[in-house]
């Protein structure tokens, strides 16, 4: 899936953008590194102008917006055959990382906090982990996608590719 023809440029810049999506997933695993090295919110930019799009859909469609911004996303570019392949694979991909990073917050809030408590090493350890993680993902997502090729990142890819029509 490496290369499928020629990748406009506009294809690889909307391609890129997509995943600022999924870096603004990743901010709220970022507290504890964040907290310990200020130099890592760095890595953040590119998701607060995505923050200021879900404030201003949840301050107007209240708790739907977020879920207004994924199906605009889902039906508006997934769905839609006449953007490019390109664009709706990146765009699916980041919808599913963006699944993932909210089933793991939700696990995260909901079992492992109540169960130990809002801090220490194995907790810390964890949403260090996952914000690396997501974070090198995106980068390299976003790479791959300037240099106008698929990003290929295990199960994910695979699942986005499914999901993507010709």
């Amino acid at each position: 899936m490496a290369w499928r023809g020629s990748i406009e440029i506009k294809d690889r810049i909307f391609g890129t953008l997509v995943y600022c999506f999924a870096i603004f997933d990743t901010i709220f695993f970022s507290t504890f590194l964040v907290n310990q090295f200020p130099v890592f919110s760095f890595f953040l930019l590119p998701g607060f102008p995505i923050a200021f799009v879900y404030r201003f859909s949840v301050q107007l469609f209240g708790m739907f917006g977020s879920f207004l911004v994924f199906m605009i996303l889902f039906l508006g570019v997934v769905r839609n055959d006449r953007i490019s392949h390109f664009v709706r694979y990146n765009t699916m991909q980041t919808i599913l990382i963006g699944i993932l990073l909210s089933l793991i917050q939700l696990v995260m809030q909901w079992v492992l906090v109540p169960a130990l408590g809002n801090s220490g090493l194995f907790i810390e350890t964890l949403y260090n982990v996952v914000f690396l993680g997501s974070i090198a993902a995106s980068y390299y997502s976003m790479i791959q996608s300037v240099l106008g090729r698929y990003a290929e990142i295990p199960t994910i890819s695979e699942a986005a590719y499914s999901q993507v029509r010709y």
